[in-house]
């Protein structure tokens, strides 16, 4: 009950499912942390799923890529996770989808510290 993320997540007969491919950070917040850039994502996943008609109450799964932002260092989870923790398992939205977090040695653009794949669903109906 305490983690933020579920161990397990049913999708019901009846939902339709809404996929969002690897999302970056826009370039206003390349070469900044990871944190910074963690919270432009998330901010972009909001607007992704409104768009598609959901929010981010109806993520049942991520995959979030991280870089470590030195040489020789290794991710900055912490610092992902203080931005995860201002969109989801919180008193304003308590959903926690199932989670992977990997660290990755780059991704598409140097300076780009987060990436992240969200599964959403929602009733077909809706």
């Amino acid at each position: 009950p305490t983690a933020f993320y579920a161990k397990h997540i049913v999708i019901p007969p009846g939902y339709a499912t809404i996929r969002l491919p690897g999302i970056i950070p826009d370039e206003i917040a390349f070469g900044k942390d990871t944190e910074t850039q963690a919270g432009n994502v998330f901010a972009k996943i909001a607007a992704a799923l409104k768009d598609a008609g959901a929010s981010e109450a109806d993520v049942v799964a991520m995959t979030v890529y991280l870089v470590a932002p030195t040489s020789g260092g290794s991710m900055a989870f912490d610092g992902m996770m203080r931005a995860y923790g201002r969109h989801y398992g919180n008193d304003a939205q308590p959903n926690r989808p199932v989670r992977s977090t990997v660290e990755v040695a780059g991704l598409v653009r140097p300076g780009i510290l987060v990436e992240i794949e969200v599964t959403a669903a929602v009733p077909a109906n809706r």
